[in-house]
């Protein structure tokens, strides 16, 4: 099961993505994977070749600034789904299912508002929620990483050293003002999403996910459901048996 590398230029930066076949009789809707924030789309090579055995065409896009993908002069949210998006367009595409944690998972929920018509199945995984005017600081669940999360982020680093040594750094300020600025129009475009979505959420230390937030997201989605998992923002990555658990019948479906 090979997984080939190329690239695409949609908006005017170097978009580098990875793309595994399926094996098997093919599903007819393509999966789009999209990392978080300093990864890269090779922390989804154990789901990819999950999804591959169960007939899926793969694609997981390095955003700007990370893996092989160039550096910009702007990393801006609507900047990511734009990118996102071309590449869909660039490969053909007119209708996916999307997969996203952290930062990828804001990203795609914007290309959701923004294309609806484009994502059939949107899995939004420890997607930090952006405030609203007013909202008080955001709820932090207690407890320590376990000594296996730990191992697993330092295993990760290990045979995955690309990720840490091209990630753009001069980005970290801008996205995360971003998460911090209340964003009332993301919102009010949640009802534009046409999707069924699936939101993810690790209940120990180390979530993004405020439950406060994630309530109202839901009560605003016309299709959607949360699940939590036992673990902390990194859930693909800390829990891949579970998160396949979840992920995958609901591709499937």
């Amino acid at each position: 099961m090979d997984s080939l590398v190329r690239t695409a230029e949609p908006n005017g930066v170097v978009v580098s993505y990875r793309e595994t076949a399926p094996t098997g009789r093919a599903h007819p809707v393509p999966v789009v994977l999209v990392h978080g924030l300093g990864g890269d789309g090779r922390t989804w090579a154990r789901f990819s070749r999950i999804l591959a055995k169960a007939g899926r065409r793969v694609v997981a896009v390095d955003l700007r600034g990370h893996g092989r993908s160039g550096r910009a002069q702007s990393y801006r949210f609507d900047d990511f789904a734009a990118d996102v998006a071309g590449v869909c367009t660039h490969l053909g595409f007119d209708t996916i299912d999307l997969v996203g944690h952290s930062l990828g998972g804001h990203t795609g929920s914007l290309i959701a508002q923004r294309h609806p018509e484009l994502i059939r199945r949107l899995v939004l995984e420890e997607a930090p929620l952006p405030s609203r005017a007013g909202d008080p600081v955001p709820q932090i669940p207690a407890g320590r990483p376990t000594p296996a999360e730990l191992w697993h982020a330092t295993s990760s680093m290990i045979l995955n050293p690309r990720a840490l040594f091209t990630f753009d750094r001069s980005m970290t300020e801008t996205v995360v003002s971003q998460f911090h600025t209340p964003n009332p129009l993301w919102w009010e475009q949640l009802s534009h999403v046409r999707s069924s979505t699936l939101l993810l959420r690790g209940i120990r230390r180390g979530s993004m996910v405020d439950p406060t937030l994630l309530a109202a997201a839901l009560s605003s989605l016309p299709d959607g459901t949360v699940q939590e998992i036992g673990c902390g923002h990194s859930i693909h990555r800390d829990r891949a048996g579970d998160f396949a658990a979840a992920v995958l019948p609901f591709l499937m479906d």
